[in-house]
């Protein structure tokens, strides 16, 4: 198994190291193992779980519902059910947004043409 200073985990992860402090504060990062001198040192499983974590935040997920996520991993497997429903909920909303912007998308496309067309009857 690797170990990863923070700097590196960072670098892997694309948090900055505030961020990693902030998550490890919050409970989002629990366990992070530490040297004798009291560095953290992160593992494969932790840059595992900022993997997760960065898909959250990149889709929007709120940062209370990210902690109740990970309240509910740390729990155990009792808990699947209920992960598996907070990330189908989390997906609707994605798919909600998604639909959105593809939407946002084609009328942003169709003002484009607009004044590309005015350009040309200008020119």
């Amino acid at each position: 198994m690797s170990a990863y200073t923070p700097s590196e985990t960072s670098r892997r992860s694309g948090f900055s190291l505030d961020t990693l402090r902030y998550y490890e504060r919050i409970g989002l990062l629990s366990e992070v193992d530490r040297t004798p001198g009291g560095q953290r040192i992160f593992s494969d499983h932790d840059l595992g779980w900022l993997g997760l974590l960065r898909c959250l935040r990149d889709t929007g997920m709120p940062i209370n519902q990210m902690c109740r996520f990970a309240e509910l991993a740390r729990t155990g497997d009792e808990t699947v059910a209920d992960r598996v429903e907070l990330l189908r909920a989390h997906a609707e909303a994605v798919e909600e947004q998604m639909a959105l912007l593809e939407r946002q998308y084609g009328h942003l496309r169709e003002k484009i043409r607009y004044y590309e067309r005015e350009l040309a009857a200008q020119a």
